[in-house]
């Protein structure tokens, strides 16, 4: 729990919030019913195990404060539900300020700018200040973090270039290991299942075959069997050809899988 706390007013009453390590907002128990004319006596059996709490980790002062109790703060939930118990004209209107202003503004920015009649312009400003100032150093970490995670992983997607010192035509399956010593851990069934849902290669009688165009690029070959098997009553037959990648292909393949894993750990970082 953040024990940090925050100061809204709400037409000159206090409403005292802090966030939990999720990011999520609480408020102070006593601040929210003072509010909405609700006793504090019963919260905990009018509320859920989960939405009403101690703040054991109050600053001293503000346990002092209480007669020496640490206070209950309740979650979002929480709140709403005493919301809809209260008789209170204004608690309508009490719910639209906390989901329409405050909890905007602590998830949007960490901080919210209560204002009074006293306060000058500067004040004003000097508060904003202070929000923007803390805002800007939450997004710089975030894309510190974001950029820190990129440049780890560019050195592997790089490497899929470097195809140096390999055979002109692999095996799927060594093709498989050689992406894998590259970081990108893959066997040789997850390979064709791959190549299969990405459009090169399709199944027919049991047998693997590339489809043309990959032909046609220079992605894939079909190699003819050097060999041959003999029937029970000794005639020969002939196997199926097998498909292997080429150099160019398996370029091809280590670019897409390193781009996909690139744009899902960039998506990861923003999340």
């Amino acid at each position: 729990m953040n024990n940090e706390i925050q100061r809204f007013d709400f037409r000159g009453a206090s409403l005292r919030t802090l966030t939990d390590e999720a990011g999520e907002p609480w408020f102070v128990a006593k601040d929210v019913c003072d509010i909405l004319e609700l006793g504090t006596e019963h919260l905990r059996r009018d509320l859920d195990e989960d939405e009403v709490t101690e703040a054991t980790n109050l600053p001293n002062w503000q346990v002092g404060s209480n007669g020496g109790r640490v206070p209950l703060i309740i979650s979002e939930p929480g709140l709403y539900k005493l919301v809809m118990r209260s008789r209170k004209p204004e608690a309508k209107e009490f719910q639209r300020w906390v989901t329409h202003e405050v909890l905007p503004q602590i998830r949007k920015t960490g901080g919210y700018i209560p204002t009074t009649d006293v306060d000058d312009d500067m004040t004003i400003l000097a508060k904003a200040v202070m929000i923007g100032k803390r805002t800007m150093e939450q997004q710089q970490r975030k894309i510190t973090e974001q950029q820190t995670r990129i440049d780890e992983l560019q050195p592997k997607a790089s490497a899929w270039d470097n195809f140096v010192d390999i055979p002109d035509v692999l095996s799927v399956g060594n093709s498989a290991k050689l992406l894998s010593n590259l970081g990108r851990p893959i066997g040789r069934k997850t390979l064709f299942s791959w190549l299969e849902h990405n459009g090169w290669v399709f199944r027919e009688n049991g047998h693997w075959s590339a489809r043309q165009n990959r032909i046609d690029a220079g992605h894939l070959v079909m190699v003819p069997p050097k060999t041959h098997g003999t029937h029970r009553d000794g005639t020969t037959f002939s196997f199926a050809p097998t498909v292997k990648i080429t150099r160019k292909g398996l370029g091809l393949i280590a670019r897409r899988m390193s781009e996909a894993t690139l744009q899902l750990e960039y998506t990861k970082a923003g999340a």
